[in-house]
């Protein structure tokens, strides 16, 4: 996805939460709802982790210097898993708490109209910055499905915003049931249980962010399809004799830093090498201008499949 789609999703649903947080807290005072006081809680949480995602993504973009020679683009990752702990810590946290007050000390509801007014315009709101990130979400995913789509991401602002708003529309119509039905049935303990109950969902939202963070934070590899691509490329140059294999390193959103093991043709001089090397480099940054570093290493197939041998076998150990 482009840096202004992603932005124009991010911009979207920072308006949409800064709006829906300042009236879900209004009718939260009038009508003493633990429930829309959880939602306006989940609100104002979105509106500051769409400002961290902004600052990540400005953070990201700076170029490579002398202490970060790969560049900032895992800044943005950084951010995102700071916003997964503020949805788990603060949304659910205290959506929890509240809900869970609220059973302890029932409290009647008091102008449920102007609750039923504050959700259905929050959740048009909510639903308007949704489709604009499922549009782009979907754009980038091609034929991949939704979920598998999500995993194998490397951009974590468009799917944060997407699953943020997913849960912020959940808890709306969570809110509204609880609200309905503590005023149907008298009850007002339900409020306190559709509290409880949004709570869940952030908590569920928060550790799908946190684990997706946490997967780029370390460090996941490029698509299957780039690293098929970095192959093709080098074994189509006529200096290579064989193409050992590839490695990459997802650095940020559209930076991957590559290294790639080739068999050189046994007559090249080292001149030569040097020149199918700059060959390989310009043919693959021509082809993917996410490839910002590339690092070609002359190396036999025994070498490469040596050391891929040594790998798995750590890997079974460490099992």
């Amino acid at each position: 996805m482009s840096s202004s789609g992603q932005r124009r999703v991010v911009y979207a649903a920072l308006a949409g939460n800064l709006a829906i947080a300042v009236s879900k807290f209004i009718a939260a005072g009038l009508s003493g709802s633990s429930a829309m006081l959880s939602e306006g809680v989940h609100s104002l949480v979105d509106t500051v982790n769409e400002l961290l995602l902004l600052h990540g993504m400005r953070q990201a973009a700076r170029p490579p210097d002398p202490l970060h020679p790969f560049g900032y683009g895992r800044e943005l990752y950084f951010w995102s898993f700071i916003v997964a702990l503020l949805v788990f810590a603060l949304g659910a946290g205290v959506s929890l708490f509240e809900g869970v007050s609220h059973l302890r000390n029932p409290e009647p509801l008091v102008n449920p109209l102007v609750n039923y007014l504050v959700l259905g315009v929050s959740m048009l709101f909510e639903g308007g910055s949704w489709l604009i990130a499922l549009r782009e979400f979907r754009a980038a995913k091609g034929s991949m499905g939704y979920f598998e789509a999500f995993r194998k991401s490397k951009d974590p602002g468009t799917f944060t915003v997407l699953l943020e708003d997913t849960a912020a529309l959940l808890g709306l119509l969570i809110a509204l049931a609880g609200v309905v039905c503590a005023r149907a049935f008298g009850m007002p303990e339900l409020d306190g249980v559709a509290s409880i109950g949004i709570a869940v969902v952030l908590a569920i939202a928060a550790t799908l962010l946190a684990r997706e963070s946490k997967g780029l934070l370390i460090g996941e590899p490029a698509h299957p399809q780039l690293r098929e691509s970095l192959l093709q490329i080098a074994a189509d140059d006529p200096g290579v004799g064989r193409v050992n294999g590839v490695l990459t390193v997802q650095m940020g959103p559209h930076q991957v830093v590559a290294a790639l093991s080739a068999e050189f043709e046994d007559q090249l001089t080292t001149p030569q090498i040097e020149e199918c090397i700059n060959r390989i480099e310009k043919a693959i940054k021509a082809h993917h201008a996410e490839v910002t570093s590339l690092f070609i290493k002359p190396q036999t197939t025994e070498t490469w499949r040596a050391r891929r041998r040594a790998i798995e076998r750590s890997n079974r150990e460490q099992d």
